[in-house]
């Protein structure tokens, strides 16, 4: 069996190449979250199926993106530990001490309840929305 060696500066660069498919996963939620809010706040008429369905959707949505944030975090932490049991270059070794120094990814536990309250909080303004068109819909029907 071949044993892989990766260096110091690929380890650094895989890093920060997880970082960034972190942010992706993150910017693709609020995004979806921003067009789900529009979606809902343009409706005119109540319905409840709708808002169902798209509560529903958005729910696979957010489970499916918390897993990929999880992996991606997971990932990202298992490299920090390879970063931290390997050694910089003698040439660059105080800068690289500098870096690491600011390598501090948040645990998986505080994003997951982060995504989760953002979430249910979604989930709510989805269906705040949605009882407003409905008392809006019973007061005119009241008053013609």
């Amino acid at each position: 069996m071949t044993q892989i060696r990766m260096t110091y500066d690929q380890l650094v660069q895989m890093y920060f190449e997880r970082s960034n498919a972190l942010q992706w996963y993150w910017t693709l939620y609020v995004v979806i979250i921003g067009g789900l809010l529009a979606f809902s706040s343009i409706r005119k008429q109540p319905d409840r199926v709708t808002a169902a369905l798209v509560t529903v959707l958005f729910c696979f949505f957010a489970y499916k993106n918390l897993g990929a944030i999880h992996d991606v975090t997971d990932q990202r932490l298992a490299i920090l530990q390879m970063i931290r049991q390997s050694s910089p270059p003698e040439a660059g070794a105080p800068h690289y001490a500098l870096l690491e120094a600011t390598l501090h990814p948040p645990e998986y536990e505080g994003v997951r309840n982060f995504h989760v309250a953002s979430d249910l909080l979604t989930i709510l303004a989805v269906w705040a929305m949605e009882r407003r068109r409905w008392q809006v819909t019973k007061a005119l029907e009241r008053s013609a």
